[in-house]
Formats: structure tokens, sequence, C-alpha cells
């Protein structure tokens, strides 16, 4: 007799890591955000897509603590980023990275000394032992040796990007924001740069907040994609959930002419 289908015990759910409930952002009249709900789990690639003046952005800066939102409530890590006194929000933010558009330099400090400089604001080490460590974040994002002694206008688009990567991921954090990391780069330079977000990501056990508009970046490195759309996170889910969302803006961003790569490959039939 065939024996008994042996009892399999369900996976545990995914550990919600950031946790926004309720959001409401205001700038003077105009509303950006109305009742926004969001989960993001540990672990995964997030990216958030929205048209224009759908408030991404503002979104990242909200949750990071560098915007206060008129209501709601924003857990990261088990902990308020609104109620909170200053030095348990500097413990917290110590435990995620952020990188804004092209990369955000000093333009008064070389490579090096940017990615110093949370460090030396955050931790106390000694100067050898910081500019070695700076330099293995810098090795790590694909940066050649001798990018460490430039200065931001010294280096290219790209090189400006990995290296504000390089920063967002100098204390070894658990969360790394990314706000258009491929922004303004030719299709080459942007897959590369998807790579390298998957790559550390996998490396470093990191959790990706990715902002962006780049439909190739979210077939090829995110887990799950959340769709920004009438002042709240209109959908979450995988590309191929995407595909079955029946709103305007996200049918014609997921099923039109640029998105067709993206879209055909999600497809189990290989159509757009």
């Amino acid at each position: 007799m065939p024996e008994p289908d042996a009892q399999t015990t369900p996976p545990p759910a995914p550990e919600t890591i950031i946790r926004v409930r309720g959001l409401v952002t205001r700038f003077d009249t105009h509303t950006v955000h109305d009742g926004l709900d969001l989960d993001v789990r540990r672990g995964e690639i997030i990216g958030v897509v929205g048209g224009s003046g759908t408030g991404k952005s503002v979104l990242l800066r909200a949750i990071v603590g560098l915007l206060n939102p008129a209501e709601g409530q924003i857990e990261v890590l088990g902990q308020s980023v609104r109620d909170t006194s200053d030095d348990d929000y500097r413990r917290l933010r110590r435990r995620w990275g952020v990188m804004f558009q092209d990369g955000a330099l000093f333009s008064s400090l070389t490579v090096r000394q940017n990615v110093e400089a949370p460090m030396r604001e955050q931790l106390h080490l000694d100067d050898a032992l910081r500019e070695t460590l700076a330099g293995i974040k810098v090795r790590m994002v694909g940066l050649p040796e001798n990018a460490q002694v430039k200065y931001p206008s010294e280096l290219s688009g790209g090189m400006r990007k990995r290296a504000g990567f390089a920063r967002s991921i100098a204390l070894d954090p658990e969360i790394v924001f990314l706000d258009e990391p491929t922004a303004g780069l030719d299709p080459i330079g942007a897959a590369a740069f998807d790579t390298l977000i998957k790559q550390l990501q996998a490396a470093l056990g990191l959790t990706v907040f990715l902002v962006t508009h780049d439909l190739d970046s979210l077939h090829a490195i995110c887990d799950r994609v959340a769709v920004l759309a009438d002042k709240r996170v209109l959908a979450v889910g995988t590309m191929r959930d995407m595909l079955d969302v029946d709103h305007p803006w996200v049918k014609e961003y997921f099923h039109g002419p640029r998105a067709r790569a993206a879209t055909a490959s999600a497809r189990p039939d290989g159509r757009a």
C-alpha cells in the first residue's frame, strides 16, 4: 500500500520590516498621499513606480524620516520613525542606507571621503580602519582603485552612482533605499547597475526599496512591484500580477510599447 503523504509545514510568512499605514503627505494645499498603506518584506527587492507627481521619492523620504507627513504611521524594523526620541532615531538610521538621485555626493570630498562620511558620524573608528573599510566598500561597487581619490566632478554619471551606492552601504545596513539609481544611464550601464544591486542584495542580505521608472529594472531584479496612483498604493505584486491590474495608468505602463520586452518574458505564453 502506498504510504500516506507526509504532512508538510507551510513556510513562515515573510517578515514585514517596513510598515506604512494611513500615510497622508501634503505640501501646502496639495495632497500627495492620502491614506497610503505599504508593507515591505525582509530580503526582497521591491520596486516603487508611478506616474509623475505620484510621490515616489516623497514616500521614500517620509519612510527614512526626512519628511514629516501630516498623518499616518511608519514603522521600520519594528520601530516608529515618527514617534521616537532623537537617540532612538539615530540608532535606527544606522540600520539603513540611502542613495539619492545621481549619488548626491559631497562635491568637496573625494569618493573615499564621501564613503567615510557616515562612518565619521556614526562610528568611533581610527583613521586607518575607517579608510580601509571605505576602500572595501568602493571596490564592492565595482569602482577602480584610483576612483577613491577622485572628486565627484571627475567621475562619469555611472561612477557617481556607484560611489553613492558605496556610501549607502558604508554602515553595513539591513535596508537600502535607492532613488532612481539607473536614471540617466545608457542601457548597458543601467543593466550593469541592476546586476550590481542584485549581487550585493544577495551577498549582504539586504532589503532593497527601489524607486524607479525603469521597466527593465523591475523585470530584471524586483521580487515585487508597488504602484502608486490616485494618492495611494494601487497594487502590489509581481510583474506578472501587474499585467492583470485594471487601471488606465497601470495598463498603459505595463502594456505600452516600451514595456513589450519586459512583459513578453513575464507572460507564460511569451506574448506582450
